[in-house]
């Protein structure tokens, strides 16, 4: 099996003007090293609201979902109207920010009622899976994000070493342990996720979890100590019985499930005459061999059935917003490319 460096071919970033990319980096570097910075930019900022870790969408004027900017002064009137203190956005963790250095912060309000929240803010918090299939262009990884870092924050607040209690700086960008001095940040699991090809049909699989019908590219977690080949291999030939023979790196995406992985997407092919596949029930429910044909209609789903019960689901893959619909978009073109 080749190398994935050996495989690996560069690709161009889009090109951006230097300068508001450079200010961009340094400004967000400015604001977690700056606690007095970050609460000012706080002030002037914009919020995306969470409930129980569930985004709050709005639609738009063409009925479409979107992940709303909320300004900081709005969400205090919000909380003014309840009655609670504003002092609970100084709990807002930090996300990024836009081309002219506007921040954008995220914020957890699960301790009040949701329908309340969801009417004076006139729009509905939605579980993230199902969010995935209705948010476009940047608001799905940044809805991703922002909850991915909001439950860091709530599953990490005590020392690992000490059971003491940890402190977040303004940002959230760590959390410290002031009895051991351990400064902790937030953490991503490295997964490799893979689309397998005999050269003239792709291997899509799905687990007992997926919703009705929809099969993806093989994914597993990297064990300590391997490589991403490593990784790959061992997945492949654990879960389909299949060896490769070779690989080549796509792109990488951050997966906020189960909780915030680091997703390394590959295609590989395997020897057409040794295509057998020997499915490891435990991991997965069916693993399919799929034509261009199949794979091109599923493709035109663009989400799942309304009512799984009474609606056929059919065969479909998972939404644009994730890298495995990515990886079978690539490998439906080069398919075509072939054949003319």
């Amino acid at each position: 099996m080749q190398s994935l460096r050996s495989l690996f071919q560069p690709k161009l970033l889009t090109p951006r003007p230097l300068s508001t990319y450079v200010s961009r980096i340094r400004y967000l570097m400015k604001l977690k090293q700056d606690d007095e910075a970050c609460q000012e930019a706080l002030r002037s900022g914009s919020l995306l609201l969470y409930h129980k870790l569930a985004p709050l969408l709005q639609k738009n004027k063409d009925s479409m979902y979107q992940l709303p900017c909320l300004r900081t002064s709005d969400v205090e009137q919000v909380l003014e109207k309840l009655g609670r203190d504003k002092q609970l956005i100084s709990e807002a963790v930090l996300i990024s920010c836009t081309e002219t250095n506007e921040p954008h912060f995220c914020l957890d309000v699960g301790d009040l009622e949701q329908s309340v929240m969801e009417e004076l803010c006139v729009g509905v918090f939605m579980d993230l899976r199902k969010a995935f299939f209705m948010l476009r262009g940047k608001d799905a990884p940044l809805a991703a994000k922002g909850q991915a870092l909001l439950q860091w924050h709530q599953t990490h607040g005590y020392c690992s070493a000490t059971g003491q209690p940890t402190v977040r700086n303004q940002s959230g960008s760590q959390r410290v342990c002031p009895s051991s001095g351990i400064t902790y940040y937030p953490q991503m699991a490295p997964v490799m996720i893979v689309l397998v090809s005999d050269g003239s049909r792709c291997l899509l699989a799905r687990q007992s979890s997926f919703p009705p019908g929809m099969y993806s590219a093989l994914a597993g977690f990297c064990d300590m100590g391997e490589t991403l080949e490593e990784a790959l291999r061992r997945e492949l030939a654990e879960e389909v019985g299949l060896e490769v023979e070779t690989l080549w790196y796509s792109a990488s995406q951050h997966w906020p499930f189960p909780q915030s992985s680091f997703m390394m997407a590959c295609h590989a092919t395997v020897n057409p005459d040794k295509a057998q596949v020997t499915l490891d029930k435990a991991e997965l429910e069916d693993a399919r061999w799929c034509s261009l044909e199949e794979v091109v209609a599923a493709l035109q789903i663009k989400e799942p059935p309304r009512n799984p019960r009474v609606e056929e689901p059919g065969f479909w893959v998972p939404p644009s917003s994730a890298i495995a619909n990515q990886l079978i978009q690539e490998w439906a073109s080069q398919q075509q490319l072939k054949g003319q």
